[in-house]
């Protein structure tokens, strides 16, 4: 008997540091427990080789690293669900028969880029939109950044939030830089767009605090040496750049920070915002894009960039926050309602709608 298959594309995982690399990760951890190869469909996992057996024996593994598929998708065997769990895959289906789900984070390269190259890459994108059978966007923001910027050709586009790996402190590790207490912490990849700059300023008011901001510091090296030469030539000893981290270490800056700060101007969803509340640690963001809708009431927000006012922001919900367990309890609890379970069981039933609609 043929058995349907499924192919779910986490080449990411050659970023594990990554946002994308983290969401690719979790799948792959809850096929491994969820999936059983005695399920009426076979399920293949499109990640880089050296990761094949990672998630147990139950799934198939197709290679993202073969430099034939990558360049000739013809040579992909035939699939009859793909799900492109981010848009800036090069992967997709050359068989017209396979149905095609495209998951969008963001476009952010509307605002990042300029000219050609925003143009190319929104036309990429658009292609993408017209092969798939399936439009899901991880927040409201996008889905509204979707329908506004491109042509869904009145395809419906769905909201799935993405799901937040459930952290433990049992698990946590202390880095083994010196750690200067009480300390802030932020992560994200070091590029301007998560704007850690107008944290400097910031800090300077704030000299009984560190700040450790930990991340991928060699995507944007101009950036980040803007960084470096600042805090080097204004002398602003309370900030670090940790550089990245293990899943270890950032457990344990989430669990030992007294807060939680996230300026950055361009998230599809906001990842750390919720891990930070997971440990019931007061968070501070920017309003920009998704993090007023992800982070919600259990958030404050900046409204501006000026270092002062920043400050009267943390001064004012600091103290109100750390003093409230409730105010706590609550914002963990939200925290764990981004399950991976729950994120996940939203797209088995898309893959099984789309099943049943192949016939032979």
């Amino acid at each position: 008997m043929y058995k349907k298959r499924v192919l779910i594309d986490l080449s990411n995982l050659n970023r594990q540091y990554s946002g994308l690399g983290q969401i690719a990760l979790n799948y792959g951890k809850y096929f491994k427990k969820h999936y059983s190869s005695a399920e009426e469909y076979q399920m293949y996992l499109l990640l880089p080789k050296k990761m094949f057996g990672v998630f147990g024996n139950e799934v198939k593994y197709l290679s993202s690293t073969n430099w034939l598929r990558k360049h000739c998708r013809y040579l992909f065997p035939k699939m009859d669900v793909w799900h492109a769990t981010h848009q800036l895959s090069r992967f997709y289906p050359a068989d017209r028969s396979t149905k095609y789900i495209l998951t969008i984070h963001d476009l952010n390269f509307l605002y990042e880029k300029h000219g050609k190259s925003s143009d190319t890459r929104k036309r990429r994108l658009q292609r993408k939109v017209n092969r798939a059978d399936e439009l899901v966007c991880i927040s409201n923001f996008t889905k509204n950044e979707v329908e506004k910027h491109l042509d869904l050709k009145g395809k419906t586009c769905k909201v799935i939030l993405n799901g937040v790996e459930k952290l433990f402190v049992t698990e946590a590790e202390k880095p083994s830089i010196e750690i200067q207490t009480p300390f802030f912490f932020t992560i994200g990849e070091v590029r301007e767009k998560k704007n850690f700059h107008v944290l400097l300023d910031l800090m300077k008011l704030i000299p009984d605090r560190h700040l450790y901001i930990a991340g991928n510091d060699g995507t944007d090296r101009e950036y980040a040496a803007f960084i470096r030469h600042r805090i080097k030539d204004e002398q602003i000893n309370n900030v670090t750049l940790s550089g990245i981290i293990s899943q270890q270490e950032r457990i344990w800056y989430y669990h030992n920070c007294e807060a939680f700060l996230f300026p950055s101007m361009f998230e599809g969803f906001g990842l750390p915002v919720i891990e930070a509340l997971q440990f019931g640690k007061p968070v501070f963001s920017s309003k920009e894009t998704s993090l007023k809708e992800i982070g919600g009431q259990y958030v404050a927000f900046w409204e501006d960039f000026n270092p002062q006012t920043m400050k009267q922001v943390m001064d004012n919900y600091l103290p109100l926050f750390l003093q409230s367990p409730e105010r706590i309890a609550e914002a963990q609890k939200y925290a764990l309602s981004f399950s991976y379970r729950k994120h996940l069981e939203q797209y088995m039933e898309l893959y099984e709608k789309l099943m049943l609609s192949v016939f032979y």
